[in-house]
């Protein structure tokens, strides 16, 4: 299936959800409706949805990450500007977190919806102090992590583990040929619950708006807004601090080169699809030489998800507020550092982010049942989030350049766009 199809089809899902959900809200009190319809069929469906989402989530965060550090290269060769990149990635998605984070609670993005939860009741998980988050973060056993789904513990095992195999010669060359290989058939496996989610949504906003008070649904456009003013904060003012304080180059110009690669990865919600273009657009209008964008640009778009972290971080604060449920400050401290984390090595493909935000949600305690007020609006800030993803992987690439004396400032000053 096509990205415009399925663009097509879950807005289509959505729509067909909230009409058959409008049909049957004034009957919800009827048993057959409640029972057959309500939590028959589409609780059944939704349920596996969820459920499949949830079982993607520990293999490919673990093969991707292994495949991305291990991709890298050689850890005792990285040098200057292999570690002012990873650090410069790993800072702007904390920031872009902590910017979700803290405009979502200032807002009071979903606050007073009070939305039931099936009956069952949700509480969020007792906060550990810092001590105990930073040593948690290492396991002793990691099949252990695996059973139990502990996915900080399994993104730094995997990192260990990628960078192990790129310090081992012949022998890591055949692992990681190996997990190369299970990286396609796990990316294969989440196409086909991805192209999935369209039934998954019309289940899903069909029950919620049963058994939901219509004028609850104000509130995910203030989730939708929230996330899109983020989302515009962070592209305009994070990168263009970036570029005009840091690599000290006129941010308008770099926005202007940049629009055909935000079009574009608007249009496929795929940082890997738009990576080709993104890479060309870098080296021949903004000037920035091969020697770092060939290693910068293609690690982006795996370490730098900034656009997901956006909507991870609003999302988690929405679910809270609408389940009425309180987080602490080390709890929020725990969403950002599972954000960030889990953006590393998170594939670059449409509709990613929601699988990765299952573990964020989970961490902290939160139903993922609340996925579901979000889902049906998601494609679209996942083609809005895209474009900033991009965008902040050339504007690291640039400020990596100019500080290794690797950007023709001849060529990013002029006004052809080739």
């Amino acid at each position: 299936m096509t990205d415009h199809k399925l663009t097509r089809n879950i807005l289509l899902g959505m729509i067909l959800g909230a009409i058959v959900g409008l049909i049957f809200h004034p009957f919800s009190d009827i048993s057959w409706v409640n029972g057959y319809v309500t939590n028959g069929i589409l609780f059944i469906v939704g349920a596996i949805f969820v459920t499949l989402m949830k079982m993607l989530v520990v293999p490919l965060v673990f093969v991707s990450i292994v495949c991305g550090a291990s991709n890298v290269t050689d850890p005792k060769s990285l040098g200057r500007v292999g570690g002012k990149t990873i650090v410069l990635y790993i800072m702007t998605t904390a920031i872009a977190i902590a910017l979700a984070v803290i405009i979502s609670l200032l807002l009071k993005v979903g606050h007073g919806a009070n939305i039931p939860t099936d009956g069952n009741t949700f509480s969020a998980a007792q906060p550990q102090s810092l001590t105990q988050t930073i040593i948690g973060l290492f396991t002793s056993n990691p099949f252990d992590a695996f059973a139990k789904g502990n996915m900080l513990q399994i993104i730094v095992f995997a990192l260990m583990f990628g960078i192990a195999i790129n310090l081992t010669q012949e022998s890591g060359s055949r692992v990681k040929k190996w997990f190369d290989d299970m990286n396609e058939v796990v990316m294969s496996f989440v196409r086909i619950v991805i192209a999935l989610t369209p039934y998954g949504v019309f289940a899903l906003i069909a029950k919620l708006v049963i058994t939901t008070e219509l004028s609850k649904f104000l509130y995910v456009f203030g989730y939708f807004f929230t996330v899109i003013l983020v989302l515009f904060i962070h592209l305009f003012f994070t990168n263009g601090i970036i570029l005009s304080v840091f690599a000290r180059v006129n941010p308008f110009i770099f926005f202007k080169k940049m629009l055909p690669v935000q079009l574009f990865a608007f249009s496929t919600a795929s940082s890997n699809a738009t990576l080709p273009i993104t890479l060309r657009t870098v080296e021949k209008n903004l000037g920035v030489d091969n020697k770092v964008a060939g290693f910068t640009i293609p690690l982006g778009a795996t370490l730098n998800m900034d656009g997901t972290a956006i909507m991870q971080g609003v999302a988690t604060v929405f679910i809270a507020h609408v389940y009425n449920i309180d987080l602490s400050l080390t709890q929020y401290l725990m969403v950002i550092l599972t954000a960030t984390l889990s953006s590393i090595g998170t594939a670059g493909v449409p509709g990613i982010g929601l699988i990765t935000l299952t573990l964020v949600l989970t961490q902290v305690g939160l139903p993922v049942e609340g996925i579901a007020l979000i889902i049906g609006i998601d494609r679209i800030l996942d083609m809005i989030r895209t474009a900033v993803n991009v965008t902040g992987d050339a504007a690291v690439t640039t400020l990596v350049a100019k500080t290794e004396k690797q950007l023709d400032e001849k060529t990013f000053q002029t006004s052809a766009v080739k």
